[in-house]
């Protein structure tokens, strides 16, 4: 792929039809605003308590609907009162129309897809090209989940996701809550299909270390470009399993909101979800102050910067090959779709 398809602006353009979280499942009972590539967001749950994301201006004169409240099925302007419903966007109150007058048709907002999922709010600013995944290693597991504070760190949520899944920093980084883990990265099989990424990596535990001292587990790494990362933790008999999830969210190019998640299987007895979240807290707070350094913020998908590898970042090579894959797979699915829409002709009637 073309070094030019990806470069900033290219990508911003692609991730419009990409399913990206706004905000977690327990924090809307209130509006809460949110900010995606760089287009600013209203987040709440209706009368049915189904979560809505729309836009977070008022179309009237400008209102912020993020400070505004509920009204049965509709987002009301703190402003002057206008209410637009969730699922459609269209105004369907205005509080100083006397009776039988007409809102005007064009009073209208834009409402988004939405869907919930790992205890978060999902949304597609445009239509989406893949589905959100249902992982399958995680199908016949019963979890109990959690869902940690969200993170802002300035940095590129593709940087974020790319640090997610590098095992060569933990003993540099992650001294604090993992011990002393040997720098030597074995050699890694991964795995690549379309936008999915697999790995496995054995990870011995560390005694007296926050993160690994109940044992030694098995590393099950499964990503789905651009911003999905997934770890099934296997501790084996008698602990059993854990998950943790990752989904950065781009603010905007440079920078990105860290939303994630843990849980554990019904039968894991290496703690408690509580305890475990504590722990990947403390983990993912070390990881913040390094990611803000980085130079470029962004993953440099464009050759923004030159970068040299090692045998250690195989994975990191295959998930930027999985994201110009997802990149391309978007441009060629939205050009089709350009190419069946009507174009008007000269003589005034409609072409395809």
């Amino acid at each position: 792929m073309k070094r030019d398809a990806l470069t900033p602006e290219k990508l911003r353009e692609a991730y419009q039809h990409v399913w990206f979280v706004v905000a977690r499942s327990q924090d809307i009972d209130t509006p809460q605003s949110a900010t995606l590539l760089d287009h600013n967001l209203v987040v709440f749950r209706d009368s049915a308590g189904t979560a809505r994301v729309t836009d977070r201006r008022c179309i009237h004169r400008g209102g912020n609907l993020a400070d505004g409240k509920v009204v049965g099925d509709s987002i009301a302007c703190p402003y002057h009162g206008w209410q637009f419903d969730g699922a459609s966007g269209q105004c369907s109150r205005i509080p100083s129309l006397a009776e039988g007058q007409r809102i005007p048709p064009k009073a209208e907002i834009k409402s988004y897809p939405v869907i919930e999922r790992f205890e978060h709010v999902w949304t597609c600013l445009g239509d989406p090209v893949f589905d959100l995944p249902n992982p399958p290693e995680i199908g016949d597991l019963e979890l109990e989940w959690r869902a940690a504070d969200p993170i802002p760190a300035e940095c590129g949520f593709m940087a974020a996701t790319e640090n997610f899944r590098d095992m060569a920093h933990f003993p540099f980084v992650h001294a604090p809550s993992m011990g002393e883990v040997n720098p030597v990265v074995d050699e890694l099989a991964v795995k690549r299909d379309g936008r999915e990424v697999w790995a496995s990596y054995f990870y011995p535990g560390v005694p007296d270390s926050d993160f690994s001292d109940v044992g030694d587990a098995w590393m099950h790494y499964h990503s789905y470009a651009p911003g999905i990362a997934t770890i099934l933790y296997d501790f084996g008999e008698p602990l059993g399993k854990r998950y943790l999830v990752d989904f950065p969210s781009p603010v905007s190019y440079e920078k990105c909101i860290i939303f994630w998640a843990v849980a554990t299987d019904k039968d894991f007895r290496g703690g408690s979800v509580d305890e475990i979240l504590q722990i990947e807290t403390k983990v993912f707070n070390e990881d913040t102050p390094v990611l803000e350094g980085l130079e470029p913020k962004e993953v440099p998908l464009a050759g923004q910067a030159f970068e040299v590898s090692a045998p250690a970042d195989i994975y990191t090579l295959n998930y930027r090959r999985a994201t110009q894959h997802a990149v391309q797979t978007i441009q060629h699915e939205r050009d089709l779709t350009a190419a069946h829409t009507e174009v008007p002709a000269e003589n005034g009637h409609a072409r395809v």
